[in-house]
């Protein structure tokens, strides 16, 4: 009996506390509620509806490239945040010092796109400790840039006008409408761990890919490839050899095993074989199954 209640003690000892985040508080503290996703990741969405973005003659949806989000999960006794913010040049600094007062992370800054006016930058952060207190910080933050942060409209349906299933035959998965665009999600096949936890793919480690249609069959596509060191360059070549310009490679962590290297990409052709390149890409790398 007494070695019985020596191993209880000693379970509760090592065990970790229970999950405490309320998420309703959270949502309250982000101006939204979240989109609950698959390791009970809370992601949250400020798209740049503000912007008026140009590539290649058409304008970007921000469903396509300019999403700013934010990812929380309870780690037991705090909570963790990991997001990608989407500034314009000007906006930078000031959003990244409101970061920093706060004891939050940069951990990335960088392109996503080449030649788009107005130019926008791309900042990785990340946080540990009280859900509440983080969505304040990063609310706060983001109120330094033009990101929209009341309470978001209604979400309306917009006609793609893609041939959405022989875009799902040719990637070989299913994708989803949002916002005017058609996406898809690739996890990888590994466990990425950060201090030894696991990393949901939902905290912006799966492959995504997006399109924007603009008419007559065509689409423009971006997105980015998560890769390990050695997919690097044959990936590289396959977007290449089918059209496809490469825009960016960079990281957006700091200390994640294995090491990912995040490509980014942007194509203008007919739907179908912007698809057919990118499942080319896809093929080179070591995706769950």
């Amino acid at each position: 009996m007494k070695l019985q209640f020596a191993a209880l003690l000693l379970a509760a000892a090592v065990s970790p506390a229970q999950a405490t985040t309320m998420w309703t508080n959270v949502d309250k503290a982000m101006g939204r509620p979240a989109m609950v996703q698959p390791g009970d990741v809370h992601r949250y969405s400020f798209p740049r509806s503000d912007l008026n973005v140009m590539l290649d003659g058409v304008r970007i949806r921000p469903a396509l490239a300019l999403g700013s989000w934010l990812a929380f999960r309870d780690m037991a006794d705090h909570a963790e945040v990991m997001g990608d913010l989407v500034l314009t040049q000007e906006e930078v600094n000031p959003v990244l010092s409101r970061l920093l007062a706060s004891g939050l992370t940069i951990t990335a800054l960088h392109n996503h796109l080449l030649r788009s006016s107005p130019a926008t930058m791309y900042m990785h952060v990340h946080g540990m400790g009280d859900a509440v207190k983080l969505a304040t910080a990063l609310r706060g933050a983001l109120s330094a840039s033009r990101t929209p942060t009341g309470a978001p409209g209604a979400a309306t349906q917009t006609p793609l006008g893609l041939d959405t299933a022989a875009l799902d035959s040719a990637l070989k998965s299913q994708g989803k409408a949002a916002g005017g665009t058609y996406q898809y999600s690739f996890p990888r096949a590994e466990t990425v761990r950060d201090e030894g936890m696991p990393l949901p793919a939902a905290l912006g480690l799966a492959t995504a890919i997006n399109f924007q249609p603009t008419g007559a069959g065509r689409a423009v596509a971006t997105g980015d490839f998560v890769l390990i060191a050695s997919e690097v360059p044959s990936v590289l070549q396959a977007l290449r050899r089918h059209g496809i310009d490469v825009t960016a490679l960079h990281n957006h962590l700091a200390g994640e095993e294995p090491r990912l290297f995040f490509m980014h990409f942007w194509g203008n052709d007919r739907a179908i074989i912007l698809a057919q390149g990118l499942r080319a890409a896809l093929d080179r790398m070591n995706l769950k199954r």
